[in-house]
């Protein structure tokens, strides 16, 4: 194997799950994900060399994350779905609390704007630096911190709904 493809393949074995968790957080659907993920893959394959000579590959990574969910959201009109019933992916066994606090972050996520929930991701789960999250969406600084400020006061907004219906119910 040349190195090229070697630095290719370790690459991508050690950022595979983040790529994977930052797609699902953005879109909130695990086979969409998937997808998008796989066309990302696929596409740094295909540019590698170019990438690999990037300051800052992570940041180069996830912005082609980004373009492709936006592409895959704005050509998903043009695709066949197929319908049926199909099994529920297994979830790893982890205690009803953190269970209960994943599933209402992600509920949370999926009623913001994709803008929103797209930098709450990308600032707040995958880590990245306000310049990087800029750079990662193609936006200004300043964009990214009135996203940000705005999808913070939505989810807490949408958390402190779902808390509150919790309350009540019990």
């Amino acid at each position: 194997m040349m190195d090229a493809e070697r630095e290719f393949v370790e690459y991508v074995s050690a950022r595979l799950p983040n790529l994977h968790r930052t797609a699902f957080l953005m879109c909130g659907d695990a086979h969409l994900a998937d997808d998008v993920v796989q066309q990302t893959i696929t596409a740094l394959y295909v540019h590698w060399r170019k990438v690999s000579r990037a300051d800052n590959v992570d940041a180069y990574v996830h912005r082609m994350l980004v373009h492709k969910l936006v592409d895959e959201k704005r050509l998903s009109w043009s695709k066949v779905r197929l319908s049926g019933s199909t099994p529920e992916p297994e979830r790893p066994v982890m205690p009803h609390d953190e269970v209960a606090e994943r599933d209402s972050l992600v509920a949370a996520l999926a009623h913001l704007p994709r803008g929103q929930r797209t930098v709450l991701v990308l600032r707040f789960l995958c880590d990245l630096s306000l310049a990087d999250t800029a750079a990662a969406m193609g936006c200004s600084e300043g964009n990214v911190k009135s996203q940000t400020a705005r999808a913070l006061a939505a989810i807490r907004q949408v958390l402190d709904v779902a808390e509150m219906a919790g309350r009540n119910s019990t």
